[in-house]
């Protein structure tokens, strides 16, 4: 059952070109939005379609893949673990970040 604990799967679209960054260490951080869409009927019957935006952070070699292969729109399955952490801005103001770091990341054909 520990398998289960903290994994989130999302399928969804690339909403910009990831964000890629070699560190000091020498190792690859890569950052990006993951759009996901779901549709409901309103209570009038009128189909509505939701979009939700997610913030993914990968590492390595997923980090290295995605900056060699990962474009806008981009259709593409991550799974990962739900993070969240906190920072100080240059004026001390205090940011609240929630997002998906990925394992894996696939890329899908919309087709």
């Amino acid at each position: 059952m520990n398998s289960l604990t903290n994994r989130v799967q999302l399928i969804g679209n690339v909403g910009a070109d990831p964000e890629v960054r070699d560190l000091d260490s020498g190792k690859k951080v890569a950052n990006f939005r993951l759009a996901t869409n779901s549709t409901y009927r309103s209570k009038d019957g009128e189909k509505v379609k939701e979009t939700q935006w997610h913030q993914v952070v990968a590492w390595g070699k997923t980090a290295e893949i995605l900056e060699k292969y990962v474009k806008t729109g981009k259709y593409l399955a991550v799974e990962g673990k739900l993070t969240h952490r906190s920072y100080d801005d240059k004026e001390g103001k205090k940011h609240y970040v929630t997002e998906v770091v990925a394992n894996e990341v696939i890329m899908l054909d919309k087709g």
